[in-house]
């Protein structure tokens, strides 16, 4: 005799929402993951500045092994998605700049091919091409001389090439990042 559900996943082929049918309906939605986090960084505002995110990215582990952002680096990537001009991200901002963040980690991680923690030209150039950027050899060049320290360019410049990237061509970051992952 065969038991009910054999050979199936859990959660499959059961009522829906398992056992006993339709869960009981909750008073409030299902919080998102990063808003515990994000109200215990924000503080009494509701908003994140320069500073908070700086600390906030760093405890998170999105800097992974590489060193900090800088203060400049985060004011940056507040400017890129600051809608209401406060100098600060809301929520959702904050959400948004967490999936860029987290996409262009795994791009740089993905193209530091000798894990060296840094690109250097032929890396850097195959990173923006993987991200659907075509460059030229001389814009190339142009970023390695402005971001590059020794020819080499650091997780805090590479995230910073790529908001001033996506600030001149308006790509999205979620939307790149679905399409070169």
């Amino acid at each position: 005799m065969a038991y009910q559900g054999y050979g199936q996943f859990p959660g499959y082929g059961g009522p829906p929402g398992g056992p006993g049918g339709y869960p009981a309906q909750q008073g409030f939605p299902q919080q998102d993951p990063l808003a515990g986090y994000f109200a215990s960084v924000a503080g009494g505002d509701g908003q994140i500045n320069a500073d908070e995110l700086q600390r906030c990215l760093s405890q998170a582990g999105l800097c992974g092994n590489y060193q900090s952002f800088s203060l400049e680096t985060c004011r940056i990537m507040i400017a890129m998605l600051d809608r209401d001009m406060s100098g600060k991200l809301g929520f959702n901002e904050f959400k948004e700049l967490w999936v860029c963040v987290n996409g262009w980690k795994q791009h740089f991680m993905a193209n530091d091919t000798d894990r060296s923690g840094s690109v250097e030209a032929n890396e850097l150039m195959q990173a923006f091409s993987n991200m659907g950027y075509r460059m030229s050899p001389q814009a190339l060049n142009g970023i390695l001389k402005r971001y590059s320290k020794d020819g080499k360019i650091y997780f805090d410049d590479y995230v910073t090439c790529c908001v001033k990237l996506r600030a001149l061509t308006g790509k999205l970051c979620s939307q790149k990042m679905l399409l070169a992952s």
